[in-house]
C-alpha cells in the first residue's frame, strides 16, 4: 500500500505518546494547561508538580510545597519534554504551595491565574487564593494582585474572552461544597464575582471552550468529567453521561481522568487530562508513592447530536496549530 493510502487511515498529525507526559522530578504532573509560546515557537504545558515520589511526607503534605512545572513540545503536542519550573515572584510566606495554573496571552502579555496556598499542610483545612501574575517570556512571573472572590478558599481558575470583549472566569469555591462559581472582568485586572455558575453537581477544575458553535464546560466530578453546554456562557445544560469515567486499556490509562485542559484545533478538539494510574480498584484506599503518582494523557473529543464523547483507547494523531 502506498504512503498516500496509509495516510488516509488516520487523521492528520503525529501519533501522540501514551502516556503523554510524566514529570521527571516528582512524578506528580497534574492540572495541565497549554499555551503557544510565540517567542520560542513551541507549545508549553504548565502543570501542578505534586511531590508524589517523596515517600516520607505525611497526610496530604505531598500535594503541598509544590512549584509549577513546565513541559514543552516542538511537534504540535505529540511528544513533550521537561523544561523547568516557573519562576513565580510571589512568596510572602516562608512555606507555600502553587496549584492549578491558568495561562493565557493578550496583546503580547502573558497572564497566569494561579492558586496560592500560604503554607505546606497535612490536611485540606487551610485558606487558598487565586492570584494574578504577568510575564513576557512564560518563565518569569510578576505578581499583580490577589483576586477578591466568593471566599478565602478558592482554586482552579479557568478564563475565556466573551464575545463582548470582556473576560469570564470559572473557579471552585470550596466553602460552598466545592461548587463552580464565576466572575467577570473588563480587562483581566479588575474582577466582579457573579456567584454560582452550575448548581446540579459539585466539582473542580472547570474548563470552558468554544467548539461546534457552542460553549462547553468540562468539570472534574471525581468520577470522570461532567460535560455542560451553553449558548450564552451563563445558562449551562448538563449532558447525561460523563467522559473519562471508564478506564482505558492503554499504557498508564486505566483509571478515571481528572482536571483537564481542552485545546480546539480547527474543527477538532483535544482533551489533556491527568490521572493516578496506580489507583486501581484493588488499591484505591492505599496511600503510597505508587497511588500518589500522576501523569498526563491526551484524547480527542467527538460531538454528535449535542453530546460530547471521548474514546481514550483511540490512537491520537495531533498537530496543534500555531497561535
Amino acid at each position: 500500500m502506498n504512503s498516500s493510502l496509509l495516510a488516509q487511515k488516520h487523521p492528520s498529525g503525529k501519533l501522540a505518546d501514551k502516556p503523554l507526559y510524566r514529570d521527571p522530578v516528582f512524578d506528580g504532573a497534574a492540572d495541565p494547561t497549554l499555551i503557544w509560546n510565540k517567542n520560542k515557537k513551541k507549545w508549553f504545558m504548565f502543570y501542578t508538580n505534586r511531590r508524589a515520589n517523596a515517600d516520607s511526607l505525611k497526610g496530604v503534605t505531598w500535594v503541598h510545597g509544590t512549584r509549577i512545572g513546565i513541559a514543552e513540545s516542538s511537534d504540535g503536542g505529540a511528544t513533550w519534554s521537561y523544561k523547568d519550573t516557573a519562576n513565580i515572584n510571589y512568596r510572602p510566606d516562608s512555606a507555600y504551595s502553587f496549584w492549578a495554573p491558568e495561562v493565557l496571552e493578550y496583546h503580547g502579555l502573558y497572564h497566569m491565574f494561579l492558586t496560592y496556598v500560604p503554607g505546606v499542610f497535612k490536611d485540606w483545612n487551610h485558606p487558598r487564593y487565586i492570584i494574578h501574575l504577568t510575564s513576557i517570556d512564560l518563565l518569569n512571573w510578576n505578581y499583580v494582585s490577589t483576586l477578591q472572590l466568593a471566599s478565602n478558599k478558592v482554586i482552579d481558575a479557568c478564563i475565556i474572552r466573551m464575545p463582548n470583549g470582556n473576560w469570564r472566569m470559572w473557579y471552585n469555591n470550596e466553602l460552598d461544597g466545592k461548587s463552580i462559581y464565576f466572575a467577570d472582568s473588563p480587562d483581566l485586572f479588575h474582577w466582579h464575582d457573579r456567584g454560582k455558575a452550575i448548581a446540579d453537581h459539585h466539582g473542580e477544575g472547570p474548563d470552558v471552550f468554544h467548539w461546534k458553535d457552542k460553549y462547553w464546560m468540562v468539570v472534574d466530578q471525581w468520577a470522570g468529567l461532567g460535560v455542560y453546554q451553553s449558548t450564552d456562557l451563563l445558562h449551562w445544560l448538563p449532558q447525561p453521561v460523563r467522559i473519562l469515567e471508564q478506564p482505558g486499556t492503554g499504557p498508564e490509562d486505566g483509571t478515571k481522568g481528572g482536571h483537564p485542559d481542552v485545546i480546539v484545533n480547527g474543527d477538532r478538539a483535544f482533551i489533556f487530562y491527568f490521572l493516578h494510574p496506580g489507583r486501581t480498584p484493588d488499591n484505591e484506599k492505599v496511600d503510597n508513592t505508587e497511588t500518589r503518582r500522576s501523569l498526563i494523557q491526551v484524547a480527542e473529543l467527538h460531538e454528535s447530536d449535542g453530546i460530547i464523547s471521548c474514546d481514550r483507547d483511540e490512537p491520537v494523531y495531533i498537530n496543534l496549530r500555531k497561535k
